[in-house]
Order: C-alpha cells, then structure tokens, then sequence
C-alpha cells in the first residue's frame, strides 16, 4: 500500500512539475570551435582587435567592463600587443585608442566633474552614470557587466555567441511582451505567454536587449566580411579573453611544469632503481 501512495504521489508531482519544467529550458549553445580552446589554444590577435571593435562600436553603449584598463589592450597577448612596448603604457596605439574616449575626471581647482580624454592607465568608462540610470534606459533591465562574463555564464563562449546569434522571429502561440525579444538561447519561462500546448513550450526565453548586431553595422580594418555571425565569434573572443587575459601564459606554465613533472619522475624512478636494487624487497 505504501509502494502505491509513494508511486502516486511520484506521478503526481512529475505532472505538475513537468510544465514548469519543459518552459524553462532554452536551446543548447551552438558548437562553434574556438581556436583558444585546448590545452594549446591560444588567441588569435586580429580576432581580438575585430572584437575590441564590436565592443567599443556597439556594446559600449549600454555594457560596461568595469575591470579592463586600456593599457589591458597593450599587454602581452592582448589585442594590440606590440613586443617593443612591453610596458603597454608606453604602447602608442594604445594611448591612441584611449585618447578618442572622454572620461570623468575632478577639476583640482574647483572640484567639479569634467570629462577629459582618458589615458593607457584608466579604465573602460560605464555607459551609465549609475545603476538607476541604467535601468531607466533599458526598460527596467539592468545591463551586465561583461568583464568576466565569458566565465560567469554556463556555456561561456558558446552560450554567448549563441546569444548574439539567437535571436528569432516568435512562433504562432507565442505573445512577446512590449519592450521585450524572444531569443531561443536565452533561459526564461514562457509558459505565461504561450497559448499552444504546454507540453511544447518553445525554447527560449525573453530578454529586454534588442538583437545588437546588424550585418555591416561594423567595418573591420583588415577586410574581413562583417556579417552577423563574424561580429558574434569576433566580440566573444575579446570577451574570453578579457575575461582570462593572462589564459595563453597560464597554458604555457602549466606545460613546462608538466614536462619538468615528467623528468623529475624519470630521474627518481631511476634513482629509486639505482639505491635499492641489491637490496631484497
């Protein structure tokens, strides 16, 4: 009898929960391949200079990146690395780049706020003054820092560039509400807003950032086709690397350590070899 409550009360709970389940699933990432990925991936630099670019272009206007310096830009593995600057503040390119950015600033001599142009050493300025405000310009929705967002969100790179390219016209049943886009990648339950079977929700969920990325929106200097899907894996890259940008040297480390690992072994095992082989065991 007890079997029969426990299975019954199994089902039951699976009925109810089934629903709430299948609405809050969104696609799996895209597999995109990522030339930085592997225990000997490394980042491609004109890569991360198109991203620079669609992020400076085009997310700047509503993300911030808090944790990235410009003089970031310049270091080593960094989108404009030069070797003869191994200082990245004495990077000419660098102190160009930041030169084109107005920053906030105190007047030393009567304390008010000015806007001066900012310098290798200052950080990437916040497209809002606060987080109010920030909110007040995108309908209530607080835009995420994208400093290490590469590295908070489940999929990293992939569930990113899976974002930026997922965005799709609602099937029939479902109602988007005003101010707001259906993207098949983005977690959120729908089940409010579908009026179809709710044993097939569609995937996806709703967000308040509109699609970013407009084919041409753009222009690469070294050539390369700005489509959509090019700006997408271009600014993922600038933000799996801002995210890890000391990642290609952390690699090399571990390599060496591990070939260091490998010869100290071979030398103690013989060692070992060497001390106790007349000695019976």
């Amino acid at each position: 009898m007890l079997r029969k409550v426990s299975a019954l009360a199994a089902l039951g709970l699976a009925l109810i929960a089934g629903p709430a389940l299948s609405a809050t699933h969104p696609k799996e990432p895209k597999a995109v391949s990522w030339g930085f990925e592997g225990p000997f991936g490394k980042f491609d630099q004109a890569q991360l200079q198109r991203g620079y670019k669609v992020y400076r272009e085009v997310c700047s206007a509503c993300h911030a990146m808090n944790l990235m310096s410009f003089r970031n830009l310049g270091q080593k593995g960094g989108p404009f690395y030069d070797p003869k600057y191994p200082n990245p503040n004495d990077n000419p390119y660098v102190k160009a780049l930041a030169k084109d950015i107005q920053v906030n600033d105190i007047d030393s001599e009567t304390g008010d706020v000015i806007q001066r142009p900012a310098t290798s050493a200052d950080r990437f300025p916040s497209p809002f003054a606060n987080e109010a405000a920030a909110r007040a310009s995108n309908g209530g929705a607080l835009p995420p820092d994208l400093s290490v967002i590469a590295k908070a969100r489940s999929g990293g790179p992939r569930y990113i560039y899976s974002l930026l390219t997922g965005y799709a016209a609602p099937p029939a049943g479902l109602t988007v509400p005003a101010g707001s886009y259906y993207n098949q990648y983005f977690p959120g339950d729908l089940t409010a807003s579908w009026s179809g079977d709710h044993a097939h929700v569609p995937p996806g969920g709703f967000l308040a950032m509109a699609p970013p990325i407009q084919p041409d929106q753009v222009s690469f200097d070294d050539g390369t086709k700005s489509t959509v899907a090019q700006q997408a894996k271009d600014v993922t890259a600038f933000l799996a690397w801002a995210a890890e940008p000391k990642m290609q040297e952390r690699k090399q480390f571990g390599f060496a350590a591990m070939i260091y690992l490998l010869i100290f072994t071979v030398l103690l095992w013989f060692s070992y070899r060497r001390i106790w082989r007349n000695v019976a065991h």
